[in-house]
């Protein structure tokens, strides 16, 4: 099928079953989407008119951007953002915005879960998750500060990308917490994953040449404790992955995991009272309880403390040589458990954010299921700046998962 088709086909698809999952609050008519096209394959990029879905945290010329905010509907922006530019020249062509939370915290949207029905899809990058789940779109972008790329991917059941901070720009995005927000995307295959997700970047994150990688499963976590769901998918990725020839080897995570995951929060609390100041002192009646109650809270975080927990992060990534030592990828769970039911939660972010906070690239891998045969992924880590491993990892991981028996 040629670009003009496709795009035709994507468009029409979204018209008629979107209002099912609600996951894109914009989309561009069929003109101004063929001017769209026409610019992208002018420039010959490899994605040659692939729709691209971007969540609406980042600013676009094309269509609204309301950072998933009632405060800001309506809103314009006069140029698109680093990504959207980035995705053109690659030859991609934005079709519409994704559906968020409120400025990519944590009030629901309302997007359904089209993988595990009456079940959260997950936040905050709900509606490019639920978008690629539902087979409206091939690739999603999406933003990760706490979990909202690697969660929500394991909720749908999808392939997500949180590369090593800042490998994707974020100029035009409306920042949370600006040393984590990173950008990031959604697949339904790691190869695709690999192929365009290299394209984008500009980055050979698409490098097949690697030797099988051995892989490392920690089993006890500072945090809290694996679900059964959690440890159930774990099992089923060592069980699965040993039988097609892989290395997996048990680990004990290092003892200062535990300050880089208390780290995150006065990280992040501290940037976001800073980010959002002005619509926290001047509009505060116009965001969520949610919101507002947690930035009223995080203003407490002192000046001392975020410069502890940038420092633990420093140090922290400087000795991530010990978190690999022996194994190539660390195997964890990518969510707490399956999808909570109901949508009065995206979910907890626990799994993710102390590897944010260590800026390394992370990988859900879709496949297992928890104990109710929900999706649950699981997520591949990687050393910083090794996408080309995680992806390798995580199309071997992929492969394991897809011949487990029936």
């Amino acid at each position: 099928m040629n670009p003009q088709d496709t795009l035709q086909r994507t468009l029409a698809d979204i018209a008629a079953r979107d209002g099912q999952w609600r996951t894109f609050t914009a989309v561009l008519d069929a003109q101004a989407a063929r001017r769209e096209l026409q610019r992208a394959l002018a420039g010959g990029g490899s994605l040659q008119g692939l729709p691209v879905g971007v969540k609406d945290i980042f600013d676009t010329a094309a269509l609204p951007t309301a950072y998933g905010s009632a405060l800001y509907a309506g809103h314009q922006p006069p140029q698109d953002a680093a990504i959207v530019q980035a995705i053109r020249r690659a030859g991609g062509v934005m079709v519409g915005k994704t559906s968020t939370t409120e400025f990519a915290f944590l009030n629901p949207t309302q997007t359904l879960n089209p993988n595990a029905p009456g079940h959260t899809p997950g936040g905050s990058s709900a509606g490019s998750a639920a978008a690629v789940a539902a087979g409206l779109l091939p690739l999603a972008v999406g933003t990760q500060t706490g979990g909202s790329v690697i969660r929500p991917a394991s909720y749908c059941g999808v392939v997500g990308l949180k590369p090593t901070y800042g490998a994707l720009p974020t100029p035009g995005l409306k920042p949370f917490a600006w040393s984590l927000d990173t950008v990031g995307l959604f697949t339904r295959s790691v190869d695709e994953m690999a192929r365009w997700s290299s394209a984008i970047s500009g980055r050979p994150w698409q490098s097949t040449t690697r030797a099988t990688p051995v892989f490392g499963i920690a089993w006890d976590y500072p945090w809290e404790p694996l679900s059964p769901s959690a440890r159930l998918a774990l099992e089923t990725a060592r069980r699965q992955l040993q039988a097609g020839g892989a290395t997996v080897r048990d680990v004990q995570l290092p003892a200062w995991m535990a300050d880089v995951f208390r780290a995150h929060d006065a990280v992040q609390g501290w940037e976001a009272t800073r980010a959002l100041a002005d619509e926290f002192t001047q509009h505060a009646d116009q965001l969520s309880p949610i919101l507002r109650n947690y930035l009223a809270e995080a203003a407490r975080v002192s000046d001392v403390a975020y410069a502890a927990g940038q420092a633990i992060a420093v140090t922290a990534r400087a000795q991530l040589r010990e978190l690999f030592d022996g194994i190539d990828v660390l195997l964890t769970p990518s969510a707490p458990d399956e999808a909570p039911a109901g949508f009065g939660s995206t979910g907890a972010s626990t799994w993710n954010r102390a590897w944010t906070l260590l800026h390394v690239p992370c990988l859900n891998v879709p496949g297992a299921t928890g104990l109710n045969g929900l999706p649950m992924g699981v997520q591949v880590i990687a050393p910083l700046h090794e996408e080309a491993l995680c992806l390798s990892a995580g199309r071997v991981l992929e492969q394991a998962l897809a011949a487990k028996p029936s």
